[in-house]
């Protein structure tokens, strides 16, 4: 599969305006400012593909990207506090109204910044995927901002933080500077794109 011929292809900011669900979709989800973004940009070897930005809270909208026959989609990043409470009710519903809607979702990748004990957000999502029985792997985002102890700490501690979620998935430290873990995504993608 080439990753590098991606495109951006549509963005939806309501239940009511998404498309028809023809292709396998593989999903990233996690907080405001996780990284999301840089990773999309890393696994499809692309600069801009996704636009990156320093304020949390600026994914409003579900983005679909078109690489091969599969779809890459950028979900809203969730737990930005400075969001009014409206955006946030809207987000709930987009984000629910998507993964109930029937759609052809082969893997959600949730992003966790690998620096930080999951936060009540990242729980709450790990437990609605569960719920779902979505299929999900845990990336651990910003690994390369920790040193050599720091990261293996940290790998063993969120394991034990994560405790059932942990479990039957795939966890992959990640680095949007070296590109450490992108091969691994690819190739969990590779395997369930059928």
């Amino acid at each position: 599969m080439n990753f590098n011929n991606a495109y951006f292809e549509k963005a939806f900011g309501t239940l009511e305006q998404l498309g028809e669900s023809d292709l396998p979709e593989f999903c990233f989800s996690g907080r405001s400012n996780v990284g999301k973004s840089s990773l999309i940009n890393k696994i499809t070897n692309r600069k801009s593909l996704a636009r990156v930005s320093g304020k949390p809270g600026k994914t409003v909208t579900i983005n679909f990207y078109r690489a091969d026959n599969i779809r890459i989609v950028d979900l809203p990043g969730y737990g930005y506090a400075k969001v009014p409470f409206a955006e946030r009710t809207r987000w709930s519903d987009l984000m629910e109204g998507y993964f109930k809607s029937g759609r052809n979702i082969k893997c959600v990748f949730a992003l966790i910044d690998m620096r930080h004990p999951p936060t009540d957000f990242d729980m709450a999502m790990l437990d609605f995927m569960w719920q779902m029985d979505i299929d999900y792997h845990i990336v651990l985002t910003k690994s390369d901002k920790l040193n050599k102890t720091e990261y293996t700490e940290r790998l063993k501690a969120v394991k034990e933080e994560l405790g059932d979620f942990a479990e039957n998935c795939e966890i992959i430290p990640f680095s949007a500077q070296t590109g450490f873990g992108a091969d691994k995504i690819q190739q969990i993608i590779e395997n369930l794109r059928g």
